[in-house]
């Protein structure tokens, strides 16, 4: 099974969230049946590593960091993605309007799996500089959708 995270520039939510979406994915010993990846929706930070503040917060975690580095997402990405895992509602357009139409279903909000949040986005960190609230939104949702793709492994 193939996850991947998007957010618009690949440098805050979506690292932050293949990162610790990899971690919990170890820690299930799933490493060897479950793939992880982030992408952006955005070229323009393309080759950066994570925000700095994104950074911070990840090592406050102990999540790791290395070769977390800012992609546009392709049609390669597309094609390999069992799950597709945007961060808002403007990035799951976004997607949408890119995605080949068999791989459309495939998109999905972070939260939708967190009973009482389902619409709700995980705001961009690089515009609140709130690093630590998106940290702590994923870790709510994160395990959810672990425990979605074990149970249709």
């Amino acid at each position: 099974m193939n996850v991947l995270f998007v957010c618009l520039g690949n440098i805050c939510r979506s690292p932050m969230a293949e990162s610790m979406f990899t971690k919990l994915v170890d820690s299930a010993g799933e490493s060897d049946r479950i793939k992880v990846d982030s992408a952006g929706t955005s070229s323009e930070e393309e080759g950066n590593g994570p925000h700095p503040g994104a950074l911070k917060t990840m090592r406050k975690h102990g999540l790791p960091t290395a070769g977390l580095v800012s992609r546009p997402i392709t049609g390669k990405d597309f094609d390999w993605a069992d799950y597709i895992i945007c961060m808002d509602n403007m990035n799951m357009y976004n997607l949408k309007r890119q995605a080949p139409v068999d791989d459309i279903s495939k998109i999905h909000l972070a939260n939708e799996v967190v009973p009482g949040h389902e619409t709700e986005e995980i705001p961009d960190p690089w515009y609140t500089h709130r690093f630590e609230d998106t940290y702590q939104s994923l870790a709510r949702a994160l395990p959810l959708w672990l425990a979605k793709i074990e149970s249709e492994l």
